[in-house]
């Protein structure tokens, strides 16, 4: 989706909505970031306030395909437009990275989630916002969330297994229909409460946090290779050196 699209989701009311509840869903696994690097991808920035007043900095990566929003508005500029397989920062750059609407509008999923391992510290943390493909939310164009591909529980762990992440907390939010009636967004903490609760498998999205896995070279096991002592020529007589002592002999 084009990045003036997304902004006017999350400045109408449903938009307001989904994001106050997405972000009770980020801060059950990330409560603080005091004195971290945390880095967000794709369209963060309606949640990255959460972090950018205590982390020791905060940035926003855009990529190139939906375009790029000053952030914040307000104060130096904290956004930038990326090439999201090329990301500018080097090996193990931040401790941090939140993934919102990034996933599933890639045309590669693999490959960014590569270049995120990339820019990752070993003992960083991921943070992905996925929209769940049981989901309400991903059965209507009406918001971002039903644009791109949407994930199961099952598909988005093996994309993470795939490229080098372990899947170590998960959390759900929008249970809440996506319908901007009044009675229906007052009500939306208590469908929350009640979806959290019971377990049901029909939250708009998936909050997923993983680690990053350090691979260590292990070296192969070299077959054992069986020695052979080599020969050493010996000097033995000919058949005309037996019968004249006087020629020299020949090694054979």
């Amino acid at each position: 989706m084009d990045v003036v699209n997304l902004r006017e989701f999350y400045s109408s009311r449903l938009g307001v909505v989904a994001r106050r509840l997405i972000n009770r869903g980020i801060q059950k696994r990330w409560r603080d970031a005091k004195g971290q690097r945390v880095l967000g991808l794709g369209y963060p920035t309606p949640y990255l306030g959460l972090f950018r007043d205590n982390c020791e900095r905060c940035i926003a990566f855009m990529p190139a395909a939906q375009g790029v929003l000053k952030w914040p508005t307000a104060r130096a500029t904290l956004s930038t437009l990326v090439e999201e397989r090329a990301l500018p920062l080097p090996d193990a750059a931040v401790d941090r990275i939140l993934l919102v609407h990034a996933l599933e509008m890639s045309d590669d999923p693999e490959a960014l989630l590569r270049e995120v391992w990339r820019v990752l510290a070993p003992s960083g943390r991921l943070l992905a916002v996925v929209p769940n493909r049981r989901g309400v939310w991903a059965r209507t164009d009406a918001t971002p969330f039903g644009h791109g591909r949407p994930y199961s529980r099952s598909q988005i762990s093996e994309l993470l297994r795939r490229t080098w992440f372990t899947p170590v907390g998960w959390s759900e939010a929008l249970f809440v229909p996506p319908l901007e009636q009044g009675w229906l967004m007052r009500s939306a903490p208590a469908w929350e409460r009640i979806g959290g609760a019971t377990s049901l498998p029909l939250a708009g999205v998936h909050v997923v946090e993983a680690t990053k896995q350090v691979v260590r070279p292990i070296p192969a096991k070299r077959e054992r290779v069986r020695l052979i002592p080599s020969l050493e020529p010996s000097l033995v007589p000919s058949p005309m050196q037996a019968d004249d002592p006087d020629l020299p002999l020949r090694p054979r």
